[in-house]
């Protein structure tokens, strides 16, 4: 790809680095091998603001940047311009005995394949702070090609006329739970950030529950486009263009787990068997598993219904493709008859 090429003409290489021995006795927490200039992040950004500069044309443009890190490894360049040191890193939420110990196991098992060859079975709080400390830096590059992005904008003339949304697809436990990675419904993994810059626009902060596919609406919205009426996707609320009403549950699905967030709590159920209630706003860092406290029984009842409901309507539109027809033919007074037709997929109204 172009990166390789850019980093051949440079004398580089791609690298897993799995082979070199920092890589696991810090636990993938190590310095690059690259300068800082042949980074892959710092190579998107400028690539990004090239483009910007260069575009001459008179229609309005859309650009997806994506940063590849930060992510494992932690590897930020050793000359970089800012350094976080272990010893100033936050201390990782501790695991709750017994909550989620097959998670965990799947965790280290999950890390031991050879994309990332890594044993985690020890996993001490030195680790984790060296790891966040890595991770930290490479978050602060970020900001940096956000920096450089911005800049370009604002040299073409168009910061004030473009809208700018900044996400990421997922976040890191860096040890919280004594966990690494993703792959769960805890908070310091699927609590992300989300930046949304509309021109014109007073700064604001929303404390409304939002899922990542509520930026393509937003979008959308944005751009004076209709939202197709399908399309189970809102706009962002608190800004200028929002028109929808905010959500009061949010879902998650993964291979091997579910959850329901309604602001207050949070059931998640994972196929290891294991199920956690929590409430965020009395134990935002989810060391209280009240699953079985008969206190809160309704509660459960409650969102396990909606959970369910929610599995399952999602079940039938996954197999929207594969219907025949939906409903009962028998209610078609055409249906039997010569001449009779049905429409291929069956249409299926979905339900926001």
């Amino acid at each position: 790809d172009d990166y390789h090429h850019f980093l051949a003409a440079r004398g580089y290489t791609k690298r897993s680095m799995i082979d070199d021995p920092s890589y696991h006795q810090n636990h993938m927490a190590l310095i690059s091998p690259l300068p800082y200039e042949c980074t892959v992040d710092h190579w998107v950004g400028v690539q990004t603001a090239n483009w910007i500069a260069k575009y001459d044309g008179d229609d309005p443009f859309a650009i997806m940047v994506g940063f590849p890190g930060p992510h494992c490894p932690y590897d930020p360049p050793g000359d970089f311009p800012e350094v976080f040191q272990p010893d100033s890193m936050p201390a990782s939420i501790p695991e709750a005995e017994g909550d989620t110990p097959l998670l965990r196991q799947n965790n280290v098992d999950g890390n031991k394949r050879p994309w990332n060859g890594v044993d985690y079975t020890e996993f001490t709080e030195e680790h984790k702070k060296k790891i966040r400390a890595h991770y930290a830096g490479l978050v602060k590059g970020i900001d940096y090609e956000i920096g450089l992005i911005l800049e370009s904008l604002q040299a073409k003339g168009v910061l004030d006329n473009t809208i700018i949304i900044f996400a990421t697809d997922h976040a890191d436990y860096l040890g919280d739970h004594n966990l690494i990675g993703k792959a769960s419904f805890y908070e310091t993994c699927m609590n992300i950030p989300l930046l949304v810059r509309v021109p014109g626009m007073e700064p604001t902060v929303s404390d409304e529950l939002v899922e990542l596919r509520d930026v393509t609406a937003t979008m959308l919205a944005c751009a004076g486009v209709d939202r197709p009426e399908n399309m189970d996707s809102r706009t962002l609320p608190g800004l200028s263009i929002s028109s929808d009403e905010p959500r009061d549950r949010i879902y998650g699905l993964l291979t091997d787990g579910w959850m329901i967030n309604d602001g207050t709590w949070k059931l998640a159920k994972y196929a290891t068997g294991e199920n956690v209630l929590f409430n965020m706003e009395n134990d935002p860092t989810e060391q209280y598993n009240l699953i079985e406290d008969p206190q809160y029984a309704e509660t459960l009842a409650r969102l396990d219904i909606d959970l369910t409901t929610y599995v399952m309507e999602e079940m039938r539109h996954s197999m929207f493709d594969r219907l025949a027809h939906a409903g009962d033919m028998s209610q078609d007074p055409a249906f039997g008859r010569e001449g009779w037709q049905q429409p291929f997929p069956a249409p299926v109204e979905y339900v926001n």
